[in-house]
């Protein structure tokens, strides 16, 4: 089954799980957004959209808001010293297509859980312990050399 959806002026054809990039949405990272602009809804009997699908919405799990490629914009003016420089980048939020729902139905995928960093503990002293290791002492830092002496200063005697 896929979707063709429409956003930030957009149309995109989705399926369970894309990960799109579109223009900025409300949402933090982590939940579950309904995108309600649906003006396909594919499948066995495809149902086309006047422009929108009633009761069709596709929910979709926020990834990641960030900002895009800076764009350039120089236009200059031959001949008139005139000339102009601006950049900009695009609000950007990362989702995940999580389902396609119809008929005006809830989400009933929630979102993923975080993968958590494995953290290892320290082994405790008996039978299976590695030998510790014996950490090396910082290197030494040379001694400072002496000052250099200056020569006098030469006075401006008349």
């Amino acid at each position: 089954m896929f979707a063709v959806i429409k956003t930030g002026g957009r149309q995109f054809r989705v399926v369970p799980d894309d990960v799109l990039e579109i223009g900025k949405i409300a949402g933090d990272v982590g939940t579950i957004v309904q995108l309600g602009e649906v003006m396909v809804v594919g499948g066995d009997t495809p149902v086309l959209g006047v422009p929108f699908v009633p009761g069709a919405s596709v929910a979709a799990e926020v990834l990641d808001h960030k900002r895009g490629p800076k764009v350039i914009s120089f236009k200059k003016r031959r001949r008139k010293n005139s000339k102009r420089k601006r950049g900009y980048r695009d609000e950007i939020t990362v989702i995940r297509v999580t389902e396609i729902l119809t008929d005006g139905k809830a989400p009933t995928v929630g979102p993923r859980p975080k993968r958590e960093k494995k953290i290892e503990t320290a082994p405790v002293e008996g039978e299976d312990a590695p030998a510790k290791v014996a950490k090396k002492a910082p290197a030494k830092k040379a001694a400072p050399k002496a000052a250099a002496k200056k020569p006098a200063a030469k006075s401006d005697k008349k």
